[in-house]
């Protein structure tokens, strides 16, 4: 993933001290997420896909000090030798890597150790912008805004693999134990269909701002009339898939999906557990009741597909969901799920579409390593829309129309639910 070409506003290179402060910013809210964490939680891997909190700290590290401070730090010496061996995370550029499925087998650095490599590439980059001149900013600028916008994205997954680690755990661990405020409004209402009329529309992003590669280039595409639902899928509405035996009925399935519903044994959405007659969830306040006006989230593809058969409806394509987005869908919200000081979104879910994850007519990945960051994974895929309750908002905003979240269509470890859609007839 890298930035689009024109993803950064050039007035920012000569405000040092809001750059410095919006570095500092971030990096503390990783710091900060880590607060309630116990020493033996940060090595905690609970499946390949997922990494442990330590990793996460440091990966993020290691990708300011090699795209930052390896290329532009007078006499740069590595931190230590091996790390970019032990924290480089696909960048085959890079290097080789420890394998992602064993991270968790990395007793040693201790959490200590990756704290002080946090706290030393901290301080060489805020010295590094203090003294270089203007010209260089302006080269370091958008490597170093991707590297922000990067670590933010790690925090929500620091949040999803580690809600995963602790659901596998007996005692139930509760990472945060605060209990906010519930907002029901818009999630409780009854669904009803937002035309639209469809035509040529522009997709992708406009270049205006920061955008991750795979939001452009900013193109024209056709779209047929269409219905869009005016709120997620809530717990209510997948409770009477469940109840109507949506987990028994091959034919409401795609063949893949019914496949992976046998072999894991499905029955629910991830982390759904009965007890006597009624529907709990582990979260990461605890195991709690289904709230059945929340939105339905940790479903793959295949379940959301499959509900929206059950319903007589489809999933949304994303040019229609983009679309849809900037006219006149709203915003879900229940509770916020999201600590240390950034509110995340509350309620929101990322919501699946019908869409495979694919380049944009004209994409073309940058050179060299950070090239890597989104083209090479542009297949077997699937595109998801919106934002999560535990993605971060501030300072840095992560919920657009164009951003294109993506994942294997078994995955259901995120906070990922649906949205339907219809034909129309406008």
């Amino acid at each position: 993933m890298t930035i689009h070409p024109a993803s950064h506003q050039k007035t920012r290179a000569d405000d040092r001290g809001n750059l410095l402060n919006l570095f500092k910013g971030v990096r503390n809210q990783s710091e900060q997420l880590c607060h309630s964490l116990e020493t033996e939680d940060y090595q905690l891997q609970s499946m390949p896909d997922c990494s442990p909190p330590k990793w996460h700290l440091a990966h993020t590290t290691w990708f300011f000090e090699t795209f930052v401070l390896k290329q532009h730090e007078k006499n740069f010496q590595a931190h230590h030798p091996l790390f970019n061996f032990l924290f480089n995370s696909y960048y085959e550029a890079e290097g080789p890597r420890w394998p992602r499925q064993s991270r968790g087998q990395l007793s040693r650095p201790t959490i200590e150790e990756v704290r002080q490599y946090r706290a030393s590439v901290n301080q060489r980059v805020a010295s590094l912008l203090d003294t270089i001149g203007s010209g260089t900013l302006e080269t370091i600028l958008p490597v170093l805004e991707l590297g922000l916008h990067h670590e933010q994205q790690h925090q929500e997954l620091l949040l999803t693999d580690l809600k995963h680690a602790f659901a596998q755990n007996p005692l139930c661990p509760v990472y945060h134990s605060s209990h906010p405020s519930h907002q029901t409004a818009q999630n409780n209402s009854l669904l009803h269909w937002i035309d639209h009329a469809g035509g040529l529309v522009w997709v992708g992003h406009d270049g205006k701002s920061f955008a991750f590669d795979n939001e452009g280039p900013r193109h024209q595409q056709f779209v047929q009339p269409f219905r869009i639902a005016n709120r997620p899928v809530n717990c209510a509405d997948y409770l009477a898939f469940m109840r109507a035996g949506g987990y028994e009925r091959p034919d409401w399935w795609l063949s893949d999906g019914w496949a992976c519903r046998k072999a894991h044994n499905w029955t629910s959405p991830l982390y759904w557990e009965l007890r006597d007659g009624q529907w709990w969830h582990f979260t990461l306040q605890g195991f709690r009741p289904v709230a059945l006006d929340e939105p339905v989230f940790h479903i793959s593809f295949f379940e959301a597909d499959a509900f929206a058969r059950w319903s007589e409806a489809r999933l949304p394509t994303e040019t229609e969901w983009e679309t849809a987005c900037g006219e006149s869908l709203p915003q879900s919200r229940t509770h916020s799920l999201h600590p240390s000081g950034h509110s995340g979104h509350p309620g929101q879910v990322w919501e699946w579409t019908s869409s495979p994850y694919t380049a944009y007519p004209g994409f073309k990945p940058a050179a060299g390593a950070l090239g890597e960051y989104n083209g090479k994974f542009m297949c077997n895929q699937m595109v998801l829309r919106g934002a999560s309750c535990v993605t971060p908002s501030n300072p840095l905003q992560h919920s657009r129309p164009t951003y294109r979240n993506f994942f294997p269509p078994e995955a259901r470890w995120q906070y990922t639910g649906l949205r339907l859609a219809k034909d129309s007839q406008l």
